[in-house]
């Protein structure tokens, strides 16, 4: 199976991604899960599941905030309450919400609570509640219980207080969204395909005196220019940074002979990517290069494993224990052998890690998209190599499509020659640089 790779834009003489087809599948597959359940309703107050339920979007501001909520009843047709003009937008630019004559529109201003900034007095939890049951009732559904992912204690309380049964519903959320549709999956390639490209640039600016910082705004830069949506956070990590992981940027300096690696995450068209690379800057030490070799071959044997019907726990149990790289147990260890589903979010089903998957395995399914990543600390107690692969399971097997190349460590910023021309790649030449026995020509 070969992924295609489109263009950015919709055009007329290519049949791209079809966003009509996509908003149908999601909302479908939603549907699907929900009557398999044992609930009346979905309630959403969480970014991701609202888009993947009403396919509006306000803008990334607005993720980490709880003001906009989404229900969907059994049934029934879905009903997103939002902020301020963003309602009347929908309706004006959002058809697949009117549900025509004699029907409410399924576009409707309200806001929470605004993570508690509104006075409680002011009473906003209960009308969220209020707007809820409302809609529950028109649909015969008011002793139903109602599944929500996540939601503000007092919102869940004048919920509890109007009679609304809540239970967790998380679970379906994420069930729906577990299996990519042939959309979904073009448009995780496109948003890989993107970072592919910002990491060309990185690699091309890297070299000893830029900082961390630097190099996250080039990323940025990059993905912005390229059409990203939103670029959620550059994991920027170098020289003895590496071990322990601390997963932030600084504005350290890049030094010779510094390990640097990265993790790029950013959102086109909602979809997202967690990709990690890592390079040498300069020049790579025989403990780097050794490093990078056994990360590589950890994520190697795990995405040779990866076809329908294998287990999360097939994967896992080919990644070393906590205890062999320095760490007392899988919990001190969590997200450095790793993986997780991608889709609207960077961590979805199926989760991969010694920490649950060999005690609580999941079955692999064609047309699951995920991140595997490894880690590996070097002998010499400071650097460290990291390396992210985002894999489609296919009916044989998978297909990466993470594409910068890592099968082996590059080097970047290299500004050291010998008398006589470059010194050759080996480890004794690598040797002679460590020393630093260098002359620029």
């Amino acid at each position: 199976m070969v992924l295609k790779s489109f263009g950015l834009n919709a055009v007329d003489w290519e049949q791209r991604v079809d966003f009509g087809r996509l908003r149908s599948a999601r909302l479908g597959g939603l549907r699907a899960q929900l009557e398999a359940s044992e609930l009346g309703a979905l309630l959403s107050f969480d970014f991701h599941n609202i888009r993947y339920m009403t396919s509006t979007h306000i803008g990334t501001w607005a993720m980490d905030k709880l003001i906009r909520f989404s229900l969907l009843p059994r049934g029934g047709e879905p009903v997103v309450w939002d902020f301020g003009s963003a309602a009347k937008h929908h309706v004006m630019y959002n058809p697949w919400l009117d549900y025509g004559p004699g029907v409410e529109h399924g576009s409707r201003p309200g806001i929470s609570t605004l993570r508690g900034a509104f006075d409680p007095a002011a009473g906003r939890a209960d009308e969220v509640a209020r707007s809820i049951k409302r809609e529950l009732e028109r649909h015969g559904l008011a002793r139903e219980p109602v599944g929500v992912d996540i939601a503000e204690m007092p919102v869940l309380e004048a919920l509890s207080s109007a009679g609304v049964r809540v239970v967790d519903g998380q679970q379906v959320f994420l069930e729906a969204r577990r299996k990519k549709t042939e959309d979904e999956i073009s448009l995780l390639v496109a948003a890989a395909s993107m970072v592919d490209a910002a990491y060309d640039q990185l690699y091309a600016f890297l070299r000893p005196g830029v900082r961390e910082n630097e190099c996250v705004g080039v990323v940025a830069k990059a993905l912005y220019d390229l059409g990203s949506e939103h670029v959620e956070g550059v994991n920027a990590i170098s020289g003895e940074r590496c071990a322990p992981h601390p997963h932030v940027y600084s504005d350290r300096i890049l030094r010779p002979g510094d390990p640097a690696f990265f993790d790029i995450l950013h959102s086109f068209n909602g979809y997202r990517t967690c990709y990690y690379r890592t390079f040498a800057v300069g020049s790579a030490s025989p403990a780097q290069r050794d490093a990078y070799r056994r990360c590589r071959e950890f994520i190697d044997e795990a995405i040779y494993r990866v076809k329908p019907g294998a287990t999360t726990a097939d994967i896992v149990e080919v990644w070393p224990k906590a205890t062999d790289f320095g760490f007392p147990d899988e919990l001190a260890a969590f997200a450095l052998q790793y993986g997780h589903g991608v889709g609207l979010s960077i961590w979805e089903k199926p989760i991969f890690s010694r920490l649950v998957s060999l005690d609580h395995p999941e079955v692999l399914e064609e047309g699951m998209v995920f991140a595997l990543e490894t880690y590996w600390p070097a002998s010499d107690g400071w650097s460290a190599a990291r390396i992210e692969e985002e894999v489609v399971v296919t009916a044989d097997g998978c297909e990466v499509i993470t594409k910068f190349p890592a099968e082996e460590l590059l080097v970047a910023g290299q500004r050291y020659w010998a008398v006589d021309g470059p010194l050759p790649a080996t480890r004794e030449a690598q040797s002679h640089l460590n020393t630093g026995e260098r002359r620029d020509r």
